[in-house]
């Protein structure tokens, strides 16, 4: 039987992050992982997945036993450490690793976790999240916390490293992972596609997307934008996304330089109920591509993320306002950039909307249960419009990008923002952040004030 001291849960050490109090059960201690490499076999038609993921990392405490999310659908057939074969269990959506040796502070880790089964999504209070079966296919919709339906992680927003994903598939597939795309290799009925995401990503924008798709290059300039559709899609697809570089140029220029190498628009054969960002691609339903404009605002949404939540991530999951209220505030900016309603008539129009909402908690903090309700996006997004009124719009978008250079490739709070925000103005904002952030009740709408 083991010992106590070897059963005994890693404790927190100073400076490292914490398990977040919305995702108790998610996330782990004791290590900071610096890299994982996964080497995926993939079959459609059976839905089945076998995996090896090479997990580096660095302990911060000693360690007699760590933790790595991963769902029970998956059965894990051997793990090593640093080379040994070690004892672990997996039960409860926690895979536990015994090292033959206790790991001393700062000690480095290659974790090698060889698993199969048949993927499916983890059962949330938001629903289903991870990896979903389509039609012909699959897709994985991680946030917040459905990662672990696919391989082993530490599942927490603040957690990022980059990422080598190797998926091997049946060829009439095309696969696409995050980052670029570095070698594709066909051997008989099967394809590999290799790819590394060098910038630092969160768990929950790690994805796989496997269709029978048409790819299209919409853009070779400065920033690669590409598509994947189904062959039928094909002319929706042209009226659709007709407007996809401008609007990565419009918001470029906005926002500051896109963080990544390039830029993927996918558009599955299935109908989706919202569509989905992940680091360097968003993906949509086929009834967001019906030959119209009609889901531009949507286009924008998912591609603001990827400076909005995907290179400038929310540390804790309380502060998603970051993330959901820009990209909607970005909906907002779009339509005004390309001939719709201004910013402020959106804001004047969803505030009307909001006056009939019952808060019951502050958009700094709404608690897990409301953080992806759809009052939280909009308050977000008015919040934004409040403070570009102050500050004014040369001060604004300049906030903007200073946001998304300082904070690039990393996680931030609201108090970083604050901070941040501060720094821009000698006009006062306490006011804006106590009426809109952190009381419950809802404001007065915002009024352009002047500002020194």
């Amino acid at each position: 039987m083991p010992s106590k001291r070897n059963t005994q849960e890693p404790t927190l050490a100073g400076g490292h992050h914490e398990l977040d109090p919305y995702l108790p059960r998610t996330g782990n201690l004791g290590y900071r992982i610096s890299r994982y490499a996964l080497v995926l076999d993939y079959r459609v038609s059976s839905n089945r997945l076998a995996g090896v993921a090479t997990i580096t990392a660095t302990s911060y405490q000693r360690l007699t036993r760590f933790t790595f999310d991963l769902a029970t659908s998956l059965r894990v057939d051997r793990v090593t450490v640093n080379g040994a074969r070690v004892r672990f269990s997996h039960r409860t959506g926690k895979l536990s690793v015994t090292p033959s040796e206790p790991i001393p502070p700062g000690g480095a880790m290659t974790v090698v976790v060889r698993y199969n089964g048949n993927p499916r999504p983890i059962r949330s209070q938001w629903g289903t999240v991870g990896w979903e079966e389509l039609n012909d296919g699959a897709l994985c919709a991680n946030q917040p916390n459905g990662a672990s339906s696919w391989f082993p992680c530490d599942d927490h927003p603040e957690a990022k490293a980059p990422f080598h994903i190797e998926i091997t598939t049946d060829s009439p597939y095309y696969a696409l992972a995050n980052g670029r795309l570095v070698s594709k290799q066909r051997r008989a009925a099967m394809t590999t596609w290799v790819y590394d995401q060098v910038e630092p990503m969160s768990t929950y924008l790690a994805s796989i997307q496997i269709g029978q798709y048409e790819r299209r290059e919409l853009s070779a300039g400065d920033v690669a934008v590409h598509a994947l559709f189904p062959k039928r899609l094909a002319s929706n697809f042209t009226v659709s996304f007709a407007r996809q570089v401008k609007m990565v140029d419009a918001f470029t220029e906005m926002f500051g330089p896109y963080p990544f190498a390039q830029y993927t628009a996918v558009v599955t054969d299935d109908e989706l109920d919202i569509p989905l960002e992940a680091q360097s691609f968003s993906t949509f339903g086929a009834n967001h591509c019906d030959g119209t404009l009609d889901h531009e605002r949507l286009i924008a949404h998912e591609l603001a993320h990827q400076w909005f939540g995907n290179s400038v991530t929310c540390a804790r999951w309380q502060d998603i306002w970051l993330h959901e209220g820009f990209a909607c505030y970005s909906e907002w900016l779009w339509s005004q950039h390309s001939g719709g309603r201004s910013a402020d008539e959106w804001a004047r129009h969803y505030y009307e909307k909001l006056r009939q909402t019952r808060f019951t908690t502050p958009l700094a903090d709404p608690g897990p249960a409301q953080m992806f309700d759809d009052w939280l996006y909009k308050r977000g997004a008015i919040t934004l419009h409040a403070l570009r009124l102050r500050i004014g719009d040369g001060e604004f978008f300049a906030l903007l990008r200073r946001w998304t250079d300082k904070y690039r490739y990393r996680t931030a709070t609201t108090e970083d923002f604050v901070a941040l925000a501060s720094t821009f103005t000698t006009a006062p904002l306490g006011d804006i952040w106590h009426d809109w952030l952190y009381t419950i009740e809802l404001p007065p709408f915002p009024t352009l004030r002047p500002h020194a």
